[in-house]
């Protein structure tokens, strides 16, 4: 018993001289945001129709949201060293230190052929003048039932992908990306 006491008090003397390592610490994640940065993908394909892209600011990301006509059914999200238009496979120049190819599985024009999401700009789809995170966001084009946007980013930050219903029987692609690790 005695040296049970003995070893106890070393304990307690060596933790108030400091002698004792700390247990390891734990970063906080930034806003609570534990996305991470690698591709994120849902291959189903929609008969839906892109209609609209925006974007906004929020506390702890910037959002950019593509509208469409019905359900999302699939998309694809990842970083890539470029992002290419559709059909030329032509680079789409974006500003920022990192791209984020930007795929729905929806076509941006209707069964017959006619445009549902006709840009003024496909260069600068939203003005993101001003944002954390948020570069340019580009329209690449839309080829054999795919929608593909560049998003020019600050940096490879983390991202999340969702989907949201409505409005109107439509559905949103949200895609989050934080503005800082």
């Amino acid at each position: 018993m005695r040296k049970f006491r003995a070893g106890l008090a070393a304990v307690f003397v060596a933790a108030a001289f400091g002698l004792m390592a700390p247990g390891p610490a734990s970063a906080a994640a930034y806003c609570g945001i534990t996305w991470g940065s690698l591709a994120k993908a849902d291959p189903t394909m929609s008969s839906a129709q892109v209609t609209n892209v925006r974007t906004g600011q929020q506390a702890c990301f910037d959002r950019l949201v593509v509208d469409l006509t019905g359900t999302v059914a699939g998309y694809s999200v990842q970083y890539v060293p470029a992002v290419v238009q559709d059909g030329s496979g032509m680079p789409v120049p974006l500003r920022g230190d990192a791209a984020l190819r930007v795929v729905v599985n929806a076509p941006s024009y209707g069964p017959s052929g006619q445009p549902t999401f006709t840009p003024s700009s496909a260069t600068e789809l939203a003005n993101v003048t001003g944002y954390q995170t948020f570069r340019q966001v580009a329209y690449a084009g839309s080829f054999e039932g795919t929608t593909t946007l560049g998003l020019g980013v600050r940096a490879r930050l983390p991202f999340r992908v969702f989907t949201l219903a409505g409005p109107d029987g439509g559905s949103r692609l949200v895609v989050d990306v934080a503005h800082h690790w």
